[in-house]
């Protein structure tokens, strides 16, 4: 196998036209050239180099092998480039997953600052599992997950960056019993029919375990596949139900929202990213933009 090193000697070599002359350009002795060439001839096969007075000229082999170490010497230079706009963040690819409530509130302001910061990466969004995105992330087929996690230790090789806390809220039919309360007691809402607004994950055991802490189980007498069709359900007056705030950005027009207390369920909104990724640039950039857009 002929040494892609001894190739850019050769190349050295032919360029100035002596091993003298050549040694000087790379900083080694003349001696030293001498025997990288050779080793190259003996890995070749074949003469490289011919004598002329003082100097020497490459052989038609000489020539090939020249022609192809300046191709070669070009595709390193632009690989290092390459390498070192990666390292810096200046390009790569993030690849990141969110849940619905997280998109427009959170990843919108922090995708266009990220693109203002880094505008050579490539940003691939994908809706997640709401159930556990932690396996897309210690898979590595994500780099980072906007999450739902109670404060429990994250997997092994996950970092957690906590970035809001949402609280529910209650979300009632205009003209019920409870609307002209500012602040309603969870037990007040114990002997209501209930509109489920989330599917079994984080996002429910908060509110189950806030209903328990209270002392009782909702009635869920309708479910909904997001938070607008929960809107709409208690709209129609089938039930009440708990949605968080980041779900109520668009408000139903027949429907009140109250705080709640006593207490008030809250789920944690994180980003999760593999430990061994923090160092990458353009992914501290886009965590330092969310936590900024979760600060507004």
């Amino acid at each position: 196998m002929i040494d892609v090193r001894r190739m850019q000697v050769l190349r050295a070599v032919v360029a100035t036209g002596s091993v003298t002359a050549a040694a000087a350009d790379l900083g080694y002795t003349p001696s030293a050239i001498s025997q990288q060439v050779a080793a190259l001839e003996k890995e070749a096969g074949i003469a490289l180099l011919e004598r002329v007075g003082r100097g020497v000229r490459p052989t038609a082999a000489g020539r090939l092998l020249t022609e192809h170490a300046a191709i070669i010497g070009k595709q390193l230079a632009e690989a290092e480039t390459a390498l070192a706009d990666l390292r810096a963040g200046r390009t790569g690819r993030l690849a990141i997953g969110y849940f619905a409530t997280s998109g427009a509130t959170l990843m919108a302001p922090a995708l266009a600052r990220l693109r203002q910061a880094y505008p050579g990466v490539r940003v691939d969004l994908r809706m997640t599992d709401p159930e556990d995105p932690l396996p897309e992330v210690t898979q590595g087929r994500i780099d980072l997950a906007i999450v739902v996690r109670s404060p429990d230790r994250p997997p092994e090789g996950v970092h957690l960056v906590h970035l809001l806390d949402d609280p529910y809220r209650a979300v009632l039919p205009k003209g019920h019993r409870l609307a002209s309360k500012r602040v309603i007691d969870l037990i007040d809402l114990a002997d209501e029919p209930w509109v489920g607004s989330e599917w079994p994950g984080p996002c429910l055991d908060v509110i189950l375990d806030g209903c328990a802490a209270a002392g009782f189980q909702p009635n869920v007498v309708a479910r909904s596949e997001d938070y607008a069709t929960a809107q709409g359900f208690v709209a129609a007056g089938l039930g009440v139900s708990l949605i968080p705030e980041l779900g109520l950005t668009n408000r139903h027009p027949a429907v009140v929202t109250r705080k709640i207390r006593n207490p008030e369920p809250v789920r944690a909104i994180q980003a999760a990213v593999r430990q061994t990724s923090l160092g990458q640039p353009a992914l501290n950039g886009l965590l330092a933009a969310l936590r900024h857009a979760a600060a507004d």
